[in-house]
């Protein structure tokens, strides 16, 4: 892996930090991850560390992934430099053509660009809704789209639950599927349905290979494995209010000139 100024001695201090934890990860299929030239990287996403941990698919082929992340991210302090130093791309919700270019460039100068399709977390722990972007960006770069799905991460941090980042020792699976062509003249909506298919396969055999858990961690099992995380429709109601109190805020931090996080009362 190339030495990169920013990149690898977070990955180093990251590797490090997942050893403190105990996390146990089992990698398969790293090697549908190209060791030169662009691909799209589609990842489901269940907490909010996913990134941290997807890019470890990419480590045997010596490669990095350049992480689309919300731009809040860019803005703070100590996260804001790092997320640049490392070249991720910041997305904004709101006005997302200026990050889908900057990931088309990336693409067509070989790199790794990893995408979240469902945009946010999944607070059912099944597969949101995609987004068509992935897709998109892979058929105008003409690069392949390489599936990835996470599981057990959602037990370390993850949406409407407290943090688990103490020698937690949680078992956390990353399966990389082969890579899926985008051909220049296909139908997007059916090549989304597609990877949307595709990757709840994945996500459902992730799931019954994972170690037997306890009883009392049925908070992190969707709802079809007997636990108690929202059902997707449950959890899709709870993201449409999110997304409205969201644009309240803005409304209101463009009024009164002030940061939306103050107006909502966060410190």
């Amino acid at each position: 892996m190339p030495m990169e100024p920013v990149y690898t001695p977070v990955i180093g201090l990251a590797r490090a930090l997942f050893a403190a934890q105990g996390l146990r990860f089992r990698v398969t299929g790293s090697e549908h991850i190209p060791h030169e030239d662009g691909a799209v990287v589609v990842m489901n996403h269940l907490s909010y560390l996913d990134f941290t941990y997807a890019g470890l698919a990419a480590r045997p082929s010596g490669r990095v992934i350049r992480f689309m992340c919300k731009d809040t991210i860019f803005d703070h302090p100590v996260a804001g430099p790092l997320m640049r130093g490392m070249k991720h791309i910041p997305v904004d919700r709101e006005n997302g053509s200026a990050s889908f270019r900057a990931a088309l460039r990336a693409l067509k100068d070989g790199e790794l660009v990893g995408v979240f399709p469902e945009a946010t977390i999944s607070r059912s722990f099944e597969l949101k809704e995609f987004k068509s972007g992935a897709v998109r960006m892979a058929q105008g770069a003409r690069v392949p789209m390489i599936p990835v799905v996470l599981w057990g991460s959602q037990r370390v941090w993850t949406k409407g639950h407290p943090k688990r980042l103490g020698r937690t020792h949680t078992p956390i699976s990353i399966d990389v599927g082969a890579p899926m062509d985008v051909p220049r003249g296909a139908d997007v909506t059916q090549v989304v349905a597609d990877l949307h298919a595709r990757m709840t396969t994945m996500l459902q055999a992730a799931q019954d290979a994972y170690p037997t858990v306890p009883f009392e961690d049925r908070a992190f099992m969707p709802a079809r494995l007997g636990g108690t995380a929202p059902t997707l429709e449950e959890a899709t109601a709870l993201d449409l209010e999110e997304t409205r109190l969201r644009r309240q805020r803005r409304l209101a931090q463009d009024a009164a000139g002030t940061d939306p996080d103050e107006v909502a009362g966060q410190p």
